[in-house]
């Protein structure tokens, strides 16, 4: 059998940035189907059927060898994030750690997750005398620009139940997300030389910073934990006579978020009565909480931490400050919690991830197929 570390190896040395600029075509970049490809072939070595849609979504499945209840599935993504930098990564193992050069990324957001699925698979398929169901595995692109669940075939993936091997350390067991949107600020100004301006210019980025100002500042991605919620600018553009902001507004809590889309939305409304309809914005939900749907089947929660615990990891159980995958598919009818893949320092140059980590995930994922396998 190939050392779950060896399969990291390989893969996190295939670009697949994805691209926050393209988010209408999935993949957002052609690069995302050399891995999936890859994965095909892999998963085909293995004798189990495998397919790459035209979107580059994979999906294969392990037959089952005994009667269960239910049929759980495995879903990791293939993108990694395009900034500061995720091409051309070459990894180091440094003893029992994995890095990179120090030039990008490392990838193990979500590589580490691809390859700990693809052990499980190779050691299932390995060891029939393990019992277990119809065992589901799908691998998914643009996760990193919000867009890994848009066209998954829940149909096609055929389970009951899934988990995302997505999180980052070992022991992380996330079943609540953030509700998630996002919005777009359009500001067209009026220029003229500022000798002359008094009562005719109007600054697109002065206004631009009116709307910034408005927005709370104790409620920001770096003033806030746990489950407080936030408004965060992420990108400002412009000049005098136009001005582009992309915002984000995330919240635990649903009627609060709803409460933040409609603050949002009022401070565009008050700056149009002053400038005289020059703000246009546009706002889409992007995910939900995912507690909402994984609470009525806990028993999800409940056997990974089992799982963790027949391992010697202690189960981290902590809403997400973000979303998954997992977000959008539990709403599309899979449950699907998040589950630990043992990197850390994720979307940085100074990523890592132990080989220690990476077979005890394979070791937790093991204990799950077990555990639906009555």
């Amino acid at each position: 059998m190939e050392r779950v570390e060896d399969k990291f190896l390989r893969y996190v040395r295939v670009d697949t940035p994805s691209d926050e600029d393209n988010f209408d075509t999935t993949p957002s970049t052609e690069c995302q189907k050399d891995l999936a490809r890859l994965l095909c072939k892999e998963l085909e070595a293995l004798g189990l059927q495998a397919e790459m849609t035209e979107n580059a979504y994979v999906y294969s499945y392990i037959p089952a060898n005994c009667k269960t209840q239910y049929s759980i599935g495995f879903i990791a993504h293939m993108d990694v994030v395009g900034y500061p930098c995720g091409r051309g990564v070459k990894p180091v193992v440094n003893g029992d750690i994995i890095t990179s050069d120090g030039t990008t990324v490392l990838g193990a957001d979500d590589k580490a997750g691809v390859a700990e699925i693809m052990a499980l698979a190779e050691y299932l398929v390995t060891h029939p005398e393990i019992k277990h169901g119809r065992i589901g595995i799908a691998f998914t692109p643009d996760e990193e620009i919000g867009h890994g669940a848009k066209l998954f075939d829940v149909k096609k993936f055929g389970c009951d139940f899934a988990y995302t091997v997505d999180g980052e350390e070992l022991g992380e067991i996330s079943y609540e997300t953030f509700n998630g949107a996002c919005f777009d600020l359009d500001i067209s100004g009026v220029n003229i030389h500022p000798g002359q301006a008094k009562g005719k210019m109007i600054n697109a980025v002065a206004v631009a910073n009116e709307f910034i100002c408005a927005l709370p500042a104790d409620e920001r991605p770096e003033t806030t934990e746990g489950r407080e919620g936030y408004y965060f600018i992420t990108d400002i553009r412009g000049e005098v006579e136009r001005c582009t902001l992309h915002g984000i507004i995330r919240d635990h809590d649903r009627a609060k978020f709803e409460q933040r889309k409609k603050y949002v939305e009022g401070v565009a409304e008050e700056l149009n009565k002053k400038y005289g309809g020059r703000v246009t914005i546009k706002m889409r939900d992007q995910y939900y909480n995912c507690a909402e749907v994984i609470t009525p089947h806990f028993h999800l929660v409940e056997n990974a931490k089992r799982a963790m615990e027949a391992e010697g990891v202690k189960p981290l159980i902590f809403p997400i400050r973000g979303g998954t995958d997992g977000s959008s598919l539990s709403f599309m009818g899979l449950p699907c919690p998040n589950i630990c893949t043992g990197g850390q320092n994720a979307h940085g140059i100074n990523e890592f991830i132990s080989i220690q980590s990476m077979h005890k995930v394979v070791a937790i994922l093991l204990g799950i197929v077990a555990a639906y396998s009555k």
